[in-house]
């Protein structure tokens, strides 16, 4: 009798530590979730910036860009995407140049991504 209720509590442990970890996903791709914005320095957009994702962190992480997970390139209207994202947390870094006043600008925000969602935010970046 005191083998089978050990096999139970066991068994029960077991069964909780799997779905605990089977049923969470990590931030990354392979999601139904995205991004997308315009990156701005003050209410300039700058085109051709390159930004940055760092999955699982809406801190700064660092002007180290080999640290991120993912880049894109904005296009011609400063317009970026990322898609089919995880839901969790990130980090958005972007970093461009300002014709307007012949200066790099960069800086970032942090952000939560909701499941099946699409969201819209604009990356702001200083001199």
């Amino acid at each position: 009798m005191k083998s089978l209720f050990k096999f139970f509590i066991v068994f029960n442990f077991l069964t909780i530590l799997f779905f605990s970890f089977s049923s969470c996903k990590k931030e990354g791709t392979g999601g139904n979730s995205s991004v997308s914005g315009n990156v701005k320095h003050h209410q300039e957009l700058i085109p051709n910036a390159i930004v940055y994702i760092k999955y699982g962190a809406t801190e700064f992480p660092g002007a180290d860009v080999s640290v991120y997970d993912d880049k894109v390139t904005s296009d011609m209207n400063a317009h970026f995407e990322f898609k089919d994202l995880q839901k969790g947390d990130y980090y958005l870094y972007g970093v461009g140049y300002d014709f307007t006043g012949s200066y790099t600008v960069l800086g970032g925000l942090g952000i939560e991504l909701k499941s099946n969602k699409a969201s819209i935010v604009d990356v702001p970046v200083v001199e």
